[in-house]
């Protein structure tokens, strides 16, 4: 292999490492969503304290299962790379580059039109209910999005960055 095939290689797995570990931070944020769930069960005592429980419960099981969703194809496609790459580098490069244009026009999507959406929904919930469930619930979904919107944002930085070694890979 040449020192322009094992950079690409490299690139890839380093890629989908840091994938792993981006999709890790959703589970282990789902994890201490859980924790606070937990503890305003068994220490919340006001009706706002005790509104939080299921919210916080919805939401920190929907991380969980994000993250755990995320990080089964991305570990697969670890021990695939190279075997692809041998197959075929230009078809490789070429199917990465779609798939990587499909993702961050994804992306995109959610980053500046759905999660924005979502967000200014919920704070208007949050101004108009004043039930503490629905103020619980809405201060819940906009937590969930704000690590959504950190997390997600830094994955698309990174795979613009993979793009562009992709793309600088596949000129002669």
């Amino acid at each position: 292999m040449t020192d322009t095939q094992i950079t690409i290689i490299k690139t890839a797995l380093d890629w989908a490492k840091a994938e792993m570990i981006s999709s890790a931070l959703f589970a282990v944020c789902g994890m201490l969503f859980l924790t606070a769930s937990f503890c305003f069960w068994q220490f919340g005592k006001a009706d706002m304290a005790r509104a939080y429980i299921i919210p916080l419960l919805v939401t920190g099981l929907l991380l969980i299962i994000l993250g755990i969703g995320l990080i089964v194809p991305n570990y697969l496609r670890l021990s695939s790379f190279p075997d692809a790459f041998q197959a075929d580098a230009a078809i490789f490069i070429a199917d990465e580059l779609a798939r990587v244009d499909k993702t961050m026009k994804g992306y995109n999507n959610a980053l500046f039109v759905i999660f924005p959406a979502i967000i200014m929904a919920c704070a208007v919930i949050l101004m108009m209910m004043r039930t503490p469930i629905w103020q619980a619930s809405a201060i819940s979904v906009i937590a969930m999005i704000a690590i959504l919107l950190v997390i997600d944002s830094n994955a698309n930085a990174r795979l613009g960055t993979y793009k562009a070694e992709l793309e600088q890979a596949q000129k002669p």
